[in-house]
């Protein structure tokens, strides 16, 4: 049997009622239904690609929440070698202390539809070198290009692949097209792709993960105003105004398998809302909780 929490992204009145009613499969309906069949493909769409980060930022500020021109050009980003599936770089950000000996890695715009998580990282980085910590901090502000730079975002990239359910979870060819058949009814924003790690971004973390090797992962979503948490040691119990509520693990989520499977803590971070950040001081505040829980529980201090 299977029993799994309904998905994060249904509306928060019906999480708590769902999360107390796990669904069960029994081996019938497992057999039926351990093959994912896609939803149609959108229509093909040219999405700009910007190799500079200069090119970059003009395209974020244009379009992200409160993000000035400045506060990106200030990040310093620099394209990497991973590249989206319509061939978009993924830019990093690099934040280094001199004793650090933990080692962070922030994500933002793995949905390309929540567009206040990349901005929110983007402040963040300033953050990062403004306040000492013993970290080695590595920031992804944009996980997710293709979908984030449409002139109607989306959730999914460019192949319609939701990335938060395409890491290889255990078990994920029988349960991840289990849950996207019957949990979500085929819900196309969810659709977890062909197989595991069957997208380069997913691919690229995949790979990042096992190379780099962070000691926590930082996932910041939108829009539920809640903060999530898998992994070992004692989740943080609020930063800013977001108390902790965790709502359950799903197939070929990143906080599954990086907390669950991997046993690296993984704090997701659901902001208000997609479209608009915080305000400067929430915004500060979350990053001081953040630090704080780090050297409370991970020993950065």
């Amino acid at each position: 049997m299977f029993s799994w929490f309904v998905d994060g992204a249904y509306a928060r009145a019906l999480r708590r009622s769902a999360l107390l009613a796990a669904g069960l499969f029994g081996v019938g309906s497992l057999m039926a239904m351990t093959s994912v069949k896609p939803p149609p493909k959108p229509a093909a769409k040219t999405v700009p690609v910007h190799d500079t980060a200069q090119a970059f930022c003009q395209d974020m500020a244009r379009r992200l929440p409160n993000l000035p021109l400045a506060v990106c050009a200030k990040a310093q980003l620099t394209p990497i070698a991973a590249k989206s599936a319509q061939g978009r770089p993924l830019f990093q950000r690099d934040v280094i202390s001199s004793n650090a000996h933990l080692r962070v890695l922030v994500i933002g715009g793995i949905h390309g539809d929540e567009l206040s998580s990349t901005s929110l990282v983007m402040h963040w980085i300033a953050a990062a070198g403004e306040t000492p910590s013993n970290i080695h901090w590595r920031f992804i502000p944009l996980m997710n290009p293709d979908g984030m730079l449409l002139d109607k975002p989306t959730r999914t990239n460019s192949h319609g692949v939701d990335l938060n359910r395409n890491f290889p979870t255990p078990n994920w060819d029988k349960e991840a097209p289990i849950y996207w058949n019957q949990r979500t009814q085929k819900d196309p924003r969810r659709y977890p792709g062909p197989k595991a790690l069957s997208e380069p971004e997913s691919k690229w973390l995949f790979d990042e993960m096992e190379r780099w090797k962070p000691n926590l992962i930082v996932s910041v979503h939108a829009p539920y105003g809640v903060l999530d948490f898998d992994g070992p040691t004692s989740p943080p119990q609020r930063l800013g105004r977001l108390y902790l509520d965790q709502v359950g693990i799903f197939p070929g989520s990143l906080g599954n398998y990086g907390g669950v499977h991997k046993k690296v803590p993984v704090v997701t971070i659901e902001l208000p809302s997609a479209l608009r950040t915080p305000q400067e001081a929430e915004i500060r505040q979350m990053w001081l909780d953040l630090l704080r829980w780090t050297a409370e529980r991970l020993g950065a201090d």
